[in-house]
């Protein structure tokens, strides 16, 4: 565990933040700002459940098409304990331990701003899971993405009561025997608190944080690749020049130019004459392929920061209003559309990227035939081209929308969802995929630039390569390709994190 504390408080929390305390083990704790709030507000639901007449939704009554029946005082804890248990339907893969993590963190962020009425002690429970490693088995299946990711969530929760498993060092245990261990009585849930802690979208945002977050790292680098496959396959550098990036005026476009500008500048490769016109797409196009992807990556951004940075269970309540209120801030429809969105960004990211490695095992402009000194004999980065657009090919797959469907739920009360769970496991899958492709691009782009020696391109470029190199030697003869590909994912990855 990282020394350095990080302290929720009832405020704004970016993608990119909230990434950086999950990835860096910090200590996380609550602030007096999101303690205050907390206690006032379950102080405010204990008196009002004394003292209104009217049923309030999931606290004295049932849920979903069950809200009609009332419930006893003396069953409230019951209820809630029920309703855990009977939403841990999850199935499925398990999660990864980082977007657990983040689920944690994302669940007691949503908590703290005090309009949910949950005890204190069921906040600081989910954070102690959190600090201590001890990490829920949740599944990756069951979510609907509307009233919340109640199934998700749910197993999340049920090692708060004793219940479920969780990951502890390594190994895969009952709750009960941990929480023993730790010398923690299980959590006793009060009015509300079951439906505070499933409704809600920390199991779709937790993976958008994720992927947004790193998506934005890997924009910059699948640019700096691009930049040495274009030196490779001694390409143009004109479509990136600023005039012609400006008179289209998208953000995204002129930046993605600039940026391109910036890595080829000082270039041995693009000074030298040429002798064709112009490019394929794949190379002259890059600002305004990457440009609509940066467009959409930090409009994503935007949208997902607001949704980490609000309470999205139900009811709501607002103790400085009197006022409790069902409605349905855990529906997923506000993320569901840009994770659905930022999934076919990514997929074009990896597509166009797939065409130059095509382009620069092909033979033309002076390289040889699959980038190997004796083609025929040797096979080269042949199959490496077929992997990239295998994995390319499942990506165009994946980005079939899913928040375009609904299927009814509740006996008809839940009768339109978001399905923006499986949006948010899909996104993570294309952004996988995507950045396989990109290092392949990248093993293929560091062999070809070495058939231009002794011209050299930038520094930037120069730099990379002599990175990759110390990880990922020259093909000079036909070898097994596998452990390189993965060595070249995980220096990919390794530069983004």
């Amino acid at each position: 565990m990282n020394s350095s504390v990080y302290k929720i408080s009832p405020g704004y929390l970016k993608p990119a933040e909230a990434l950086n305390v999950i990835s860096s083990r910090m200590k996380v704790e609550l602030d007096d700002e999101a303690r205050d709030r907390i206690v006032k507000c379950r102080e405010y639901l204990d008196k009002k459940i004394e003292t209104c007449s009217e049923p309030l939704y999931g606290i004295t009554t049932g849920f979903g098409s069950l809200c009609n029946i009332s419930i006893n005082s003396e069953d409230l804890h019951t209820l809630q304990k029920n309703l855990v248990m009977s939403h841990a339907c999850g199935m499925g893969e398990t999660l990864a331990p980082d977007i657990v993590r983040l689920m944690l963190l994302l669940k007691a962020q949503s908590l703290s701003y005090g309009n949910s009425g949950v005890q204190l002690c069921t906040v600081q429970r989910l954070l102690d899971f959190l600090n201590n490693d001890i990490l829920p088995v949740v599944y990756s299946q069951g979510s609907l993405g509307a009233s919340g990711d109640l199934a998700p969530l749910a197993n999340m929760c049920l090692p708060l009561l004793g219940l479920g498993e969780v990951w502890h060092n390594g190994v895969r245990r009952p709750a009960a025997e941990v929480l023993k261990e730790m010398g923690w009585e299980p959590v006793e849930l009060q009015s509300k608190e079951g439906l505070a802690l499933l409704n809600g979208t920390q199991f779709m945002s937790s993976h958008a944080t994720m992927v947004v977050a790193r998506a934005q790292k890997l924009i910059e680098l699948a640019c700096l690749i691009a930049a040495m496959s274009l030196d490779a396959f001694d390409g143009r550098t004109e479509p990136f020049g600023p005039q012609v990036n400006l008179v289209r005026r998208h953000r995204g476009q002129i930046e993605i130019a600039t940026i391109m500008r910036q890595y080829l500048e000082g270039s041995q490769l693009a000074a030298q004459p040429k002798a064709h016109v112009q490019d394929p797409y794949s190379f002259r196009c890059i600002p305004q392929v990457y440009g609509a992807v940066l467009d959409a990556i930090e409009r994503v951004y935007e949208i997902i920061a607001d949704e980490i940075s609000s309470p999205t269970d139900n009811p709501t309540i607002f103790p400085d209003d009197d006022i409790i209120v069902s409605a349905g801030n855990f529906h997923g429809e506000p993320i569901a559309l840009p994770m659905d969105y930022l999934a076919l960004a990514l997929s074009e990211l990896s597509n166009i990227s797939e065409r130059r490695i095509y382009k620069l095992i092909g033979g033309t402009r002076g390289l040889p035939s699959f980038l190997v000194a004796k083609p025929g004999l040797n096979s080269g980065f042949m199959i490496a081209q077929y992997a990239a657009a295998s994995i390319v090919n499942q990506s165009k797959g994946l980005c079939w929308p899913t928040s375009c469907d609904s299927i009814p739920s509740s006996q008809g009360q839940e009768d339109h969802v978001s399905m923006g769970s499986n949006s948010a496991t899909k996104l993570l899958k294309v952004l996988e995929n995507t950045e396989r492709v990109l290092a392949i691009e990248l093993m293929t782009a560091a062999q070809a630039l070495e058939f231009r020696r002794p011209l050299k391109s930038s520094r930037a470029v120069e730099k990379l390569y002599e990175a990759f190199r110390e990880r990922v030697p020259f093909i000079d003869v036909d070898t097994v390709m596998s452990p390189l590909l993965e060595e070249s994912r995980k220096f990919v990855c390794e530069c983004c994190s």
